[in-house]
C-alpha cells in the first residue's frame, strides 16, 4: 500500500476501540450485528430518496462473498445472468462455480462505456435472472450518468429482471459526471447493491462489505430472494465481529476532508495517466478516467514489430520493464489493456516512462 493511500485514522481507532472494548470476541448474527447494519442503512440512505432499514442489509466479507451471495441465491436449472464486457472477471467465475449462463452485454468505449442496452433487450430471455453493472466502472475507469442509470432500470423493469449494481468503487468520482447509486431507481425495478469499506476508506484488506435489498415495493421478499439470502449466510462465514463493531464509527466519524484527499489524489493520478498515454503511440484511451482507480487502453498491434496480442505484451512488459498492467482478454477485451492509477504520482510517471520505452524498443521500423 502506498503511503498516500493510507486510511484515516478514524477507522484505525475504531478498530483498536472495538477491540479493547471486549465486546466483540463473540459470534456475531449471520446478516451482522444490528448496531453496524443500522449505521449501513443511515450512511447508504444519505443518497437515497427513501430510507433503508436495518433489515434491507446483510454483512459479507467483503464485496466478493456479497457477489457469491447473489450468484448463488439466483441460480437455478437454466437461468442466465447479463454481465458487462469488459467487466470483473469473478462474476464469470463464480456464475460458473453456480452453472448460471453467462451473457454477455458490451460496454461502448465510444459513448463514455455505456451499458448497450439494445444488446441487452436482445439477449434477455424468460431464463434471465438478473443484469450486473459496476458503477464507478472497473475496469473502464467511467461513471455513469443519472439518466443512463435510469435507462438501465427502465430496461430492467422491461425485461422483468432485477439489477446487481456494484458500488464497490462508490463515491470515488472525479469527472464531469457525480456518483448516482443505483438504488435511487428501485421503485422502477428491484436493485441490489453490493459494496464495502474496502476502496472509499483504503482498507481492502479488512474484508467488510454488504449487500442491499432496495426494494421499496417489496418484490424480492415475495419471491422469496431476501429469505434465500438469509438463508445462505446461515451456513457460511461472517465478517470478523470486532470489524462489525468499528463500523458505526468509522462511518459516522470518518472527516470528509479524507475522502476528499483521496478523490483529489485519484484525480491527479488520472490525469498523468491520461497524458502520458497520450505520449505512447501503441495506446490509445477512449475516454478520460472519471472515477475507480482503472482505465481501459486499446493496444494497437500494428505498431508493434515482435508482438503478438494483450498477453504477450504485458508478459514481455513485466519482464523487460518490471511494469505490471493487465491483459485486455482478462477482463473480456481482447487487445486492450487495464491499467491501474492508484499509486503514488511519482512512481504512476516513472511506470508509464517504462511502457513508452518498451513501445520504442518493440515499435514497427518504418
Amino acid at each position: 500500500m502506498f503511503p498516500c493511500f493510507r486510511t484515516t485514522h478514524i477507522a484505525e481507532e475504531a478498530i483498536a476501540d472495538a477491540l479493547r472494548s471486549a465486546k466483540f470476541n463473540c459470534y456475531a448474527p449471520t446478516v451482522g450485528i444490528l448496531p453496524a447494519r443500522r449505521a449501513i442503512a443511515e450512511y447508504l440512505s444519505q443518497d437515497l430518496p427513501y430510507k433503508l432499514s436495518p433489515d434491507d442489509i446483510f454483512l459479507t466479507i467483503g464485496c466478493t462473498q456479497a457477489i457469491e451471495v447473489m450468484l448463488t441465491v439466483l441460480s437455478r436449472p437454466n437461468a442466465n445472468i447479463l454481465l458487462p464486457r469488459p467487466g470483473f472477471p469473478y462474476y464469470e467465475a463464480r456464475a460458473a462455480y453456480d452453472h448460471l449462463e453467462v451473457r454477455h452485454f458490451d460496454l461502448l468505449p465510444e459513448k463514455g462505456w455505456e451499458v448497450d442496452l439494445d444488446a441487452v433487450e436482445a439477449l434477455a430471455d424468460e431464463n434471465t435472472v438478473a443484469m450486473v453493472i459496476i458503477n464507478p466502472g472497473n475496469p473502464c475507469g467511467n461513471v455513469f450518468t443519472y439518466q443512463h442509470l435510469m435507462k438501465v432500470a427502465e430496461t430492467a423493469r422491461k425485461l422483468g429482471i432485477l439489477v446487481i449494481s456494484d458500488e464497490v468503487y462508490g463515491h470515488l468520482a472525479f469527472g464531469s459526471n457525480p456518483f448516482v447509486p443505483m438504488a435511487v431507481f428501485a421503485s422502477i425495478t428491484p436493485v441490489i447493491t453490493v459494496g464495502s469499506i474496502s476502496k472509499r476508506w483504503i482498507v481492502p484488506g479488512w474484508r467488510f462489505g454488504w449487500l442491499v435489498t432496495n426494494d421499496p415495493s417489496g418484490i424480492l421478499q415475495k419471491y422469496g430472494i431476501v429469505d434465500s439470502i438469509k438463508g445462505f449466510l446461515n451456513i457460511s462465514s461472517d465478517p470478523a465481529t470486532f470489524i462489525q463493531g468499528a463500523v458505526p464509527q468509522i462511518l459516522e466519524k470518518t472527516n470528509k476532508d479524507f475522502f476528499l484527499k483521496i478523490v483529489n489524489i485519484l484525480r491527479e493520478a488520472a490525469d498523468i495517466c491520461y497524458d502520458r498515454i497520450k505520449e505512447i503511440p501503441c495506446i490509445t484511451c477512449p475516454s478520460k478516467p472519471e472515477g475507480s482507480m482503472f482505465v481501459m487502453v486499446k493496444l494497437n498491434l500494428s505498431l508493434l514489430e515482435d508482438i503478438d496480442d494483450d498477453l504477450d505484451f504485458c508478459v514481455k512488459l513485466a519482464k523487460e520493464e518490471s511494469v505490471i498492467v493487465l491483459p485486455g482478454v482478462a477482463v473480456g477485451l481482447k487487445n486492450w489493456l487495464r491499467i491501474t492509477f492508484a499509486i503514488e504520482p511519482s512512481s504512476l510517471e516513472e511506470g508509464l516512462g517504462r511502457v513508452k520505452a518498451f513501445y520504442q524498443r518493440h515499435a514497427k521500423k518504418q
